[in-house]
């Protein structure tokens, strides 16, 4: 699917060359570059604070409606968050309340939502006035290990660096300070165990982000220390060993789907302290494998609580995706590289609201991409999660998507748009939003991904240019800058507009979205459209199987037929598909309120049925039928709740 290491390392040492090279513009006290006596390599794109970037249009919308669900009001009902032992109380203490604070943080600020805001100072203020002496944050002992674990201490440290870019907040950084001094102590007697180990890149993150505002040589320490005790993420995929679905008698921590969606931003991370270009390259590499071994049409990568192959009918778990997304964004940051900014688009409009009720009540803990049936299933085709693993509810199979589901369209917003070394900006992904600075308002008005124009009016009196991500998949994309003629902006690569800017300038980026297939699992068929992936749009049933609404958990069976092969030219698959496009509605990421639908011929394919409550593997294509041509509905794999994503080919195209 992404031939990341042939296509894109020419094109990141160019970028690379570029940046390295490029002094830092007009200062601003927004946000701190890298200075050029520090220790860790300057930053490709530097992150604008939290707040600076407001979602608008349907990204506002859809921010609003996880505000509305789940995100919004698990503090008020679900023990883990409620009274958790984060704040006193006496329910879970681990990583719960620390993961629904890293995405609550941002949420809050993103909306300007007092009522958020109140309940996420609620939390900031227990968590920083009940600092231990020693610095250690939070409660002492959980999940019944004996030991001080310090992995829940990585994910509060990512909360509280967007609170204090949001805020300000004085008490943040000495509280970090504190807090490091206490992990270097205790790492020095108890190295990192179990997850902590795993995990160790996110403790470096904020080690990172807490050096480039104090210049404190002991926090590079620290993270060498860590780096050196946690599991080497590096050879693990340089000599991967896991081609195939891992079942429950052989799972460890190192098949694990959420610490390898963490582990795919490890060596990047760590390539800001090592300088070594090893490093580097092992980003591409991890991204590589797992896309050959477990990928999916979504840009993740199948993983029901272990590695599970390439069947589109294995799953993902949910904080998989947002950490996935996370990661890539976190790679964009250090690396630049436009390819991590296509991942994260066909990630973020695809498997991230693919794997929610429209109204963001529920949730699952695995999604599949040939996803025809939803019921808790003893007979199961997941290799290592529960029977209820793909129902949709409050807290299926585990409770830690629960917490950690609310990350992912926030850190999307707060990551569109980022700084350029050169005293710019840079367009890391698309969706509407309004950026403030000192130096510039830049609005963007789009409804892309549902539509291929995207206008981007900057309002300032200054020189200074923006750098604009063509997605590798947009060919013939223009740029036209006001009235001027449009000009060719080259696909994967970063488009630089440098000029005075004077009064109100509106950019039009236009990405032609046309139909193109991925041959995957089985030589089946998949269709994208710019970042869309299209799949069967199926009748829906939804049973309520527990729990009371708006919380309630429910089953989804299907109410017409899914098992099609598909009539198609895949040289010329334009030929075959017809779209339309219908109004933008309040729910973009449903059923009933897709904003965009394709219509393509198939056939029903008999022998192609349910096995373990979930959809057979795809026949082998080219397969064959005799059954009556008819047309098929396909919708965005977001909107679709019960979809098919990969499709046999039909042999041949029958007469009509």
């Amino acid at each position: 699917m992404f031939h990341w290491r042939k296509i894109h390392m020419l094109a990141f040492a160019a970028l690379s060359a570029y940046l390295a090279a490029a002094a830092v513009g007009q200062s601003t006290s927004e946000v701190p570059m890298t200075t050029t006596n520090s220790k860790l390599l300057p930053l490709a794109f530097q992150p604008l604070p939290l707040g600076a970037i407001r979602p608008q249009g349907w990204l506002l919308n859809q921010l609003r409606i996880q505000a509305n669900g789940l995100s919004g009001h698990l503090d008020e009902f679900w023990p883990d968050i409620k009274d958790s032992g984060w704040i006193g109380g006496t329910a879970e203490g681990w990583e719960r309340g620390p993961y629904w604070l890293d995405g609550i943080v941002p949420l809050a600020y993103l909306l300007d939502d007092e009522s958020l805001k109140t309940k996420v100072v609620h939390w900031m203020d227990y968590i920083l006035e009940h600092q231990m002496d020693d610095g250690w944050l939070g409660p002492l002992t959980s999940k019944g290990y004996k030991a001080q674990d310090p992995w829940p201490t990585f994910v509060a440290l990512k909360a509280m660096t967007q609170f204090y870019e949001a805020t300000g907040d004085a008490r943040v950084i000495p509280a970090m300070q504190k807090n490091a001094a206490r992990l270097a102590d205790l790492l020095a007697k108890q190295p990192l165990f179990v997850w902590s180990q795993s995990r160790w890149m996110d403790l470096v993150l904020s080690l990172h982000w807490l050096y480039d505002r104090t210049g404190d040589d002991k926090l590079l320490e620290l993270a060498a220390l860590a780096k050196q005790q946690g599991y080497d993420w590096r050879a693990h995929f340089a000599d991967f060993k896991f081609p195939d679905r891992v079942t429950s008698e052989h799972c460890t921590l190192i098949t694990h789907v959420v610490n390898n969606a963490m582990a795919v931003k490890a060596s990047g991370v760590w390539y800001r302290q090592s300088r070594e270009p090893g490093d580097r390259d092992s980003v591409y590499r991890t991204i590589e494998m797992l896309d050959q071994y477990h990928g999916q049409v979504t840009g993740i990568f199948a993983g029901d609580e272990h590695y599970a192959g390439k069947n589109p009918s294995q799953g993902s778990e949910l904080c998989s995706v947002v950490e996935y997304m996370f990661s890539l964004e976190n790679l964009l940051a250090i690396l630049g590289d436009p390819a991590f900014g296509d991942r994260l688009e066909r990630i973020a409009f695809n498997a991230l609201p693919g794997t929610f009720n429209p109204d963001m009540w529920a949730h699952q803990y695995d999604q599949q991409a040939n996803q025809v049936v939803c019921r808790v299933s003893e007979d199961r085709v997941f290799a290592t999660n529960g029977p209820n693993a793909n129902t949709f509810g409050l807290e299926p199979n585990y409770g830690c998507c629960t917490a950690n589901l609310s990350q992912g369209w926030p850190k999307l917003a707060s990551h569109l748009w980022m700084r350029s070394p050169d005293g710019g900006f840079a367009a890391i992904a698309y969706a509407p939003c309004t950026v403030k600075t000192d130096q510039a308002t830049i609005e963007v008005r789009t409804d892309y991904p549902f539509r291929e124009t995207v206008a981007i009016i900057i309002k300032a009196e200054a020189r200074f240019p923006i750098h604009l991500r063509i997605p590798a998949w947009a060919e013939n994309a223009t740029i036209a800058i006001a009235d001027e003629t449009p000009v060719p902006a080259k696909p994967n690569t970063f488009h630089a507009i440098d000029r005075t800017w004077t009064g109100e300038t509106t950019v039009t980026l236009r990405f032609p979205m046309k139909a193109t297939i991925e041959r995957r699992f089985n030589d089946s068929v998949s269709i994208l459209r710019g970042p869309l992936v299209y799949s069967l749009k199926i009748g829906e049933y939804w049973k309520k199987i527990a729990g009371e609404e708006p919380h309630a958990d429910y089953e989804v069976y299907p109410t017409t037929p899914w098992n099609y092969g598909l009539i198609l030219d895949p040289a010329n698959p334009e030929a075959s598909i017809k779209f339309e496009d219908t109004p933008i509605g309040a729910c973009p990421f449903s059923p009933e309120g897709s904003p965009t639908r394709a219509t393509i011929k198939g056939q029903m394919v008999p022998e192609w049925i349910t096995e373990h409550n979930a959809a057979a593997p795809v026949p082998k294509s080219p397969v064959a039928s005799t059954q009556p041509v008819v047309d098929l509905t396909l919708i965005p794999y977001g909107s679709a709740k019960l979809r098919v994503s990969e499709f046999p080919l039909l042999a041949e195209v029958p007469q009509r």
